[in-house]
């Protein structure tokens, strides 16, 4: 029989208050697991701050909107892989346990920004540059497919009942860490460096970053301890299993999915696309543009712990209904008055609105998948529905974007585009409950 998500409880059980060394414990724990992810969301997103920089390298075409829309699908492309990491990383990582799957999910994720951080042009060696940078793209997001369902699941098995939500949001503040610092570096090279020398070699300067912090983040990963939750299980299923039960539950998966076209829609037009919005639709400076993202990127930071934790006193299911009809109906007005009169000023303001709205949404939504995918198939089924939503959805929201604005004129349409994930989002939600309370009566 199919499952449908449950309601989440907004009782929470009390717990005895956790020593002081305990908490440290959790907290280094935190930041062990938290780094892999950092470097895996720093090399998504310097890729789409520098689009226009790596259109012109690899994907010269003799149209500026041509050679960003390349850019921009083979920045999407990445995450076509993410399901088939979903998949094979996930069933991996439930068979032989999160600390050892962790590990080969930053080797993968290392030699994908290698690669790119070492490809010669187009005009160097032909079209053989195109090609090694989409696969450079396709094995990042293999492992991008698995990442962020790897960590929401062991920050969730290490949390206590009453902090979940708490715990599991340090997943995406660590990647908003990774989208201040890539913004930072980003600001810190355009204004350091001539647009001739950005476009010649300065834009692999934070890929170049990313290979340096590699090694570092091998020897924090490798002090991972396995959860105990996973070490509890007397049975560890075979892939073939994990796909069986992927199916009789792919009503969760579905649900999932479609819940989580929202958080990655926001996220992605607030952080991969802002730079290149900024500067190619408002015609701001590109360093204004990062500046901007890394105030969205500090915000969230500090926004989704807090909501996260407001989802262990209150419940899941507020927060989401609350932020989901906020992004319906806001996402678009906001837009509009933007591009209106475009400015700095305007910018920061929009994207703050969002950011908020994502942080409100994503703090209490990922904690919501961890708890109703079944224990033995966690990861993989927490790492496919998020990765068939950004897949299908919020990878493609910056080239979505600008094909929309192509096609439309209208420059505000990527608010309506936000707007439609969010009804989707919120309409998965309603339904779910509705399911889950027929067969509880």
């Amino acid at each position: 029989m199919t499952r449908a998500i449950p309601v989440a409880t907004d009782a929470v059980a009390v717990q005895p208050p956790a020593s002081a060394a305990a908490k440290r414990s959790a907290f280094k724990s935190i930041f062990i697991v938290a780094s892999g992810n950092f470097l895996e969301m720093f090399d998504f997103m310097v890729f789409g701050y520098y689009a226009t920089y790596i259109s012109n390298a690899f994907f010269p075409t003799g149209s500026e909107f041509a050679s960003l829309m390349l850019t921009l699908m083979t920045f999407g492309a990445g995450f076509l892989m993410r399901p088939v990491g979903a998949l094979v990383l996930g069933a991996y990582i439930d068979r032989k346990g999160r600390r050892q799957g962790l590990l080969l999910t930053l080797g993968l994720m290392a030699l994908g920004t290698l690669a790119i951080a070492v490809t010669p042009t187009y005009a160097q060696i032909g079209l053989a540059a195109p090609v090694i940078i989409l696969i450079g793209r396709l094995i990042q997001g293999l492992s991008a497919g698995v990442e962020v369902g790897g960590v929401s699941v062991y920050l969730n098995e290490i949390a206590p009942p009453s902090a979940k939500g708490f715990y599991t949001s340090w997943q995406s503040a660590s990647q908003q860490a990774a989208v201040v610092f890539a913004a930072l570096i980003g600001l810190l090279v355009s204004t350091s460096l001539s647009p001739a020398t950005m476009q010649a070699w300065g834009w692999r300067i934070p890929f170049i970053i990313g290979c340096v912090m590699i090694p570092f983040l091998f020897v924090i990963r490798r002090h991972m301890e396995e959860t105990e939750v996973f070490l509890q299980r007397k049975e560890h299923p075979q892939l073939g299993q994990i796909m069986r039960t992927i199916g009789n539950n792919w009503g969760v998966v579905l649900q999932g999915t479609l819940m989580a076209v929202m958080t990655t829609v926001f996220f992605y037009m607030i952080t991969a696309y802002t730079p290149t919005f900024g500067s190619k639709v408002l015609s701001l400076s590109a360093g204004e543009s990062l500046f901007v993202t890394a105030c969205v990127g500090i915000a969230n930071f500090v926004l989704l712990p807090v909501m996260g934790a407001l989802s262990d006193r209150i419940g899941r299911r507020p927060l989401l209904i609350a932020a989901t009809v906020l992004g319906a109906l806001l996402a678009y007005p906001l837009m509009s008055w933007l591009v209106a009169a475009p400015s700095f000023g305007r910018l920061l303001a929009v994207e703050l609105l969002l950011a908020t709205i994502y942080a409100t949404y994503n703090g209490a939504f990922i904690v919501y998948l961890t708890e109703v995918i079944p224990a033995h198939v966690r990861t993989v089924g927490f790492s496919l529905a998020y990765s068939l939503a950004t897949a299908i959805f919020g990878g493609f929201t910056p080239a979505i974007s600008t094909a929309l604005i192509g096609a439309t004129g209208d420059k505000a349409i990527p608010g309506a585009w936000c707007a439609a994930a969010a009804i989707l989002s919120l309409t998965a939600l309603l339904v779910g409950g509705r399911i889950q309370r027929r067969k509880t009566a």
